[in-house]
């Protein structure tokens, strides 16, 4: 996940904690599902970024840290918004536990049984008394059914053994003997997620599907991967996924490669991985936590293949397991299967041995401050980090204090109105905050703060400023209507449960594992009411500040166990790490001899070779997949009817949503000039977090929590089939329970009419703030630049988004950071003229979904709403006839890694859609791309995308080693297709899991906004059947006349790399002037 804001999100809605490292990050996926679905991700409002929610009791209510220190988080969009339906109910409910017969003569015993009343389910774990291992079996209507296993995995040393592993045991097993057959489930699996991550202290392989066929395949697979991988045979699988030397020619250099090598290097290449991992490290010295996980770059080539043996054969043990079933699949199966693989082991010491020991806390604070890359552009003096972390205890917590200090967490930092967070950025000190509040997700909790972008001599003031402002919390507590607001943040997200894109039994088996992990109850986590009620009553009867107060004292003032961290900006570190590696490789070089030289070029070919060839069919055969007469032939369809209130047209989508209703109010951006596009995020900022004429914008924030489930506005822009002009909207968007619908829409009604954009100072922190994420987005997300660059380059729709969130939006923050200082008046008249163009009844379009009942009473409200707002009428519309030069770029940031894209329009090659499309796109990522990106090539990602609304087909490589050694792969797919021969069930595989990304699992409020999506674009349900019809009737015909259209991205594509001025050089002395290059960073 990106670093972008502190505001939290409570839903329990995240896969992968801030500090887990995933398999696969699937970045850019085609737009099938996006489109097909009427699917399509909006761009975020500073204000409504979702952050990584932690998984203990503390982790219910505290994000998880911003900035996701270790953090890849596995195919997560911050605020996008999966697909398929929430929890459907059967005609006939699932038995909630095994049957007694089964538990016994399976060789299990039962050790408990709850309800848990939250979610409407049972849970029940159960003991295998050959191994120990652990099994918990939650049983409910919820058809996403959800598997895991979980192995605690702690370190001993940074060569990222965990991370490695990870990586390796799903590239073939005992059962399963192919090159990966992670990626055959990716290509023909109904998967609703399917990944794998490291944490500091676990490894987790969880998988899902709504399909019981396609989830029993995908359980048996990662089961026989866990315990059986041929990896731990296969010195080839080490040297791929985590590092090998790599020479072609005795003449030429020696080079290191490796999937997590290449990824790590990415990794240290970012300013808040870098202060993340330091402060871990520094907080618990004595412990795993002391260790890197992931693999520090430096040490990862000092592993060894016995060690890697040694490691699974140590830690991967059923003894050291703990697995988990969630859904409405059979209790009896679900023992059933774990059985036929526990039984095959005795038990060991493994679960003594992975224990994780308890970091003492310190007798007095300390301090460590270390260099970190930067770039030659803007003030390096004002490019300082500094962060202050604390180990909370190091005795377990009551459940009690856990839910105290997550209150505690969102009410100093939850909210653009949370006093710390509001301190820190009003100080005018620093941009943007690190740190990221509290974290609850390891054994022993902690908290950390802090600012970025400071002045080296404003060190010591940012510190004096948290702590003088955390005593004066802990002197004078927090106002009444704050403890109302978070609590009732906090509470309707706990109830709403949505966990967005991301399975409801996965994010209930992250926060079990929590506790679980560490010998403690795994019932504890998912259980919320009684607590809150509990913390509730005492907060009524005690008061807030004899709640709260304590703990500030107690856990943060009074704590010694703190850690200043104190990151310097050094220019010449990414070039000084590269010129160290490289002479390192040169004094190994030197000390090998001609017949050494030429074993490492056999060792090359040899590895390389094996990469390069596929599986043979006979052996794709034993991965189980579906079968084509297991697709639904149609496609779902959301019950939509349009009706108009006020002359308005209103979308009424009739779901259950459990009695909240979900809104959207889209307002036509195209009366905008051209020239105020890239105020418009900053516009939707302040609409959220300025005040009004009766209100401050901290009464506003807290009415808003207060009486809402959140509000929401932001910029969408999309390009639409057949036409020049894009779709671009203003989105507002909005959650109440039904008796606060009126606030609702009174709510926005005020944020749109009433907010006063008079505050100066608080504009430019905004600004200051978005500088920021730009320069952490350009270092983390690289290919998304990337992507919009060219997307710029090539359609109307691809500009305006540049110009709202890309390489141009951040050009223009740099110049609008003095106009607001030198020229405010005229950047606030701006700001106006944005409202008086967007805000009319004439352009606005209501959407809600809800049950009819609580449908047809919302309609008094959106009629009250449309009455307030302006009937104007634009009468010119002006021209967005514009797109960036079709030139290649490179943008040359401080990084080890590279970030390479190229695109072409494939429409103006006079391509007609078909949905054979969607299924070529996604084949060619995984296997072409994957194959010779990824795997031989060693970046961590390598993708490619199809726009069906702009005929924009893109390739993206991310924290990738090579440059043009990619784009020519690129330039080979066409080739790759028209040699291409597919047998019939490769085919069948393709079409499966292009179905599924169209069928993708969405809850209610997903369903009513894909519908949306689909009638702002166009997409009609004919269309969306015959589409289906086309992806099922893809033939290998489709394959290799695609081929030609892909010869028009080889020849006429537009590249732009994001990468170091290294390599770029290196591109353009073996390429002369083949890319512009543009210093960014």
């Amino acid at each position: 996940m990106e670093s972008m804001t502190l505001l939290r999100s409570f839903t329990l809605s995240v896969s992968v904690s801030g500090r887990a490292f995933a398999r696969n990050r699937r970045f850019i996926s085609t737009k099938a599902g996006r489109f097909l679905s009427g699917q399509k991700n909006p761009k975020q409002s500073v204000s409504d970024i979702r952050k990584v929610v932690s998984h203990s009791q503390v982790g219910l209510l505290a994000g998880g840290r911003v900035g996701a220190k270790r953090i890849l988080s596995s195919s997560k969009r911050a605020f996008s918004f999966s697909t398929r339906a929430a929890i459907v109910t059967p005609p006939q409910s699932p038995p909630s536990e095994a049957s007694p017969d089964v538990v016994r003569d399976l060789g299990f015993e039962k050790v408990e049984e709850q309800f848990l009343n939250e979610y409407k389910s049972t849970a029940i774990l159960y003991r295998h008394k050959k191994t120990g291992a652990e099994v918990m079996s939650v049983s409910n209507d919820d058809e996403n059914k959800v598997f895991g296993i979980v192995i605690r995995t702690p370190p001993k040393d940074s060569t990222g053994i965990p991370h490695i592993l990870e990586h390796s045991v799903l590239c073939g097993s005992r059962k399963y003997p192919l090159k990966e057959p992670f990626v055959e489930l990716l290509k023909g699996s109904l998967q609703t997620f399917l990944n794998a991550f490291t944490y500091p202290d676990r490894t987790c392989y969880p998988v899902a599907s709504t399909n019981l066929k396609d989830f029993y395949n995908l359980v048996d697979v990662y089961l026989d991967a866990v315990f059986f991988p041929k990896c731990v045979n296969d010195l080839q699988t080490f040297q791929q996924e985590g590092w090998h030397y790599e020479l072609n020619d005795p003449a030429e250099d020696i080079s290191l490669k490796g999937v997590v090598f290449n990824e790590m290097k990415g990794v240290y290449s970012q300013p808040d991985n870098v202060l993340g991992r330091i402060s871990q490290q520094a907080l618990y010295p004595d412990n795993t936590y002391g260790v890197d996980s992931g693999g520090d770059p430096e040490v990862i080539p000092k592993l060894t293949f016995q060690e890697f043996q040694e490691f699974h054969r140590k830690f991967y043990h059923p003894s050291n397991a703990r697995i988990w079933f969630y859904g409405d699949d059979d209790p009896d199966m679900r023992l059933r299967i774990i059985s036929a693989y526990l039984d095959q082991f005795d038990a060991s010491n493994a679960a003594k041995e992975s224990e994780v020991k308890a970091q003492k806390l310190f007798s007095e604070p300390k301090r460590v401050a270390e260099k970190y890359p930067v770039g030659e552009a803007g003030d390096i003096k004002k490019k300082n980090m500094i962060c202050l972390n604390w180990l909370l205890s190091d005795e377990p917590l009551d459940l009690e204090t856990e839910l105290a200090l997550g209150f505690l967490d969102h009410l100093m930092l939850g909210t653009p109105a949370a006093p710390l967070r509001k301190t820190l950025l009003e100080s005018g000190l620093g941009d943007a905050i690190v740190g990221g509040g509290l974290e609850g997700e390891l054994l022993q909790p902690q908290f950390s703060i802090g600012l970025k972008n400071v002045a080296e001599d404003d060190i010591g003031r940012v510190e004096d400023l948290i702590f003088s402002t955390l005593k004066k919390l802990a002197d004078e507590g927090f106002t009444s209507e704050a403890v109302e607001a978070s609590m009732n943040t906090i509470e309707f997200s706990l109830r709403e449960n949505n966990t967005g894109s991301y399975p409801r039994g996965l994010s209930l088996m992250l926060r079990s594992m929590g506790k679980w992990l560490y010998g403690k109850d795994p019932f504890e986590p998912l259980k919320f009411e009684k607590p809150l009620e509990t913390l509730k009553a005492r907060i009524a009867q005690e008061g807030s500040k004899s709640v709260f107060s304590p703990l500030i004292q107690k856990f943060i003032l009074d704590n010694p166990h703190c850690v200043t961290i104190e990151l310097q900006p050094d220019p010449e570190k990414a070039s000084r790490d590269e010129a160290v590696e490289q002479e390192k490789l040169k004094q190994i070089k030197s000390c090998m001899s001609e017949e050494e030289l030429a074993k490492l070029v056999k060792a090359t070919e040899e590895l390389r070779l094996k990469q390069e060839t596929p599986d043979p069919p006979e052996a794709l055969k034993c991965v189980p997949c579906l079968s084509l007469d297991d697709i639904p032939k149609k496609p779902t369809h959301v019950p939509t009817i349009i009706t108009q209130i006020k002359g308005t047209k209103v979308l009424q989508h009739d779901l259950f949503t459990n009695d909240v209703l979900y809104t959207e109010a889209v307002f036509d951006m195209r009366p905008l000039r051209s020239s105020l596009l890239p105020l418009v995020p900053l516009f939707c900022q302040s609409l959220l977090e300025m005040g009004t004429k009766d209100m401050d914008f901290v009464q506003l924030n807290q009415l808003i929590g207060r009486k809402t489930g959140g509000i929401s506005v932001y910029p969408s822009t999309s390009s639409v089939r057949g036409k020049v002009e894009p779709a671009s909207h203003i989105i507002v968007r909005g959650k109440a329970m039904a008796g606060c619908v009126n606030d609702l829409f009174n709510l926005i009604r005020t944020i749109l009419l009433d907010v006063q954009f008079s505050d100066q100072q608080r504009f430019k922190q905004f600004v200051m703030q978005s500088k920021a994420r730009m320069e952490n987005k350009l270092t983390g997300s690289g290919h998304g630049i990337a992507a919009a660059r060219l997307d710029a380059k090539l359609n109307v729709a691809g500009w305006v988004n540049e110009q709202m969130g890309g390489l141009s939006y951040m050009d223009f923050l740099q110049n609008l950071e003095k106009q607001v200082e030198d020229d405010w008046p005229t950047v606030a008249g701006s700001l106006e003229e944005i409202r008086d163009s967007l805000f009319s009844r004439k352009g606005v379009l209501i959407n809600m979904t809800a049950d009819e009942k609580n449908l047809v009473s919302a309609e008094q409200h959106v009629a009250g709403f449309l009455s307030a707002l302006p009937d104007t009428n634009t009468l010119v519309i002006p021209s967005w006839d514009s797109c960036l030069p079709p030139i290649n770029e490179a943008l040359l940031i401080p990084t080890q890694v590279n970030y390479v894209g190229k695109a072409a329009n494939i429409y103006e090659t006079g391509y007609n859609l078909k949905g054979s499309a969607y299924v070529i796109s996604k084949y060619i990522g995984n296997t072409w791309l994957w194959d010779r990106v990824r795997v031989s090539g060693g970046a961590y990602g390598g993708f490619c995308d199809l726009d069906s609304q702009s005929g924009v087909f893109s390739y993206l490589s991310y924290r990738d080693p090579n440059l043009l050694k990619t784009l020519d792969i690129y330039d080979g797919t066409a080739k790759f297709l028209r040699e291409l021969d597919l047998d019939a069930d490769t085919l069948s595989k393709a079409i499966i899991g292009t179905i599924g990304d169209v069928d993708s699992y969405q809850l209610p409020d997903a369903k009513g906004y894909t519908s949306l999506m689909r009638y702002l674009l166009g997409v009609t349900d004919e269309e969306r059947e015959r589409r289906r019809e086309e992806i099922l009737s893809t033939s290998v015909k489709d394959f290799h006349e695609f081929a030609d259209v892909l010869e028009a991205v080889k020849d006429n594509g537009l590249v732009v790399a994001v990468a170091s001025s290294n390599d770029v050089a290196s591109a353009n002395q073996e390429r002369p002037n083949f890319l512009v290059e543009k210093k960014v960073l």
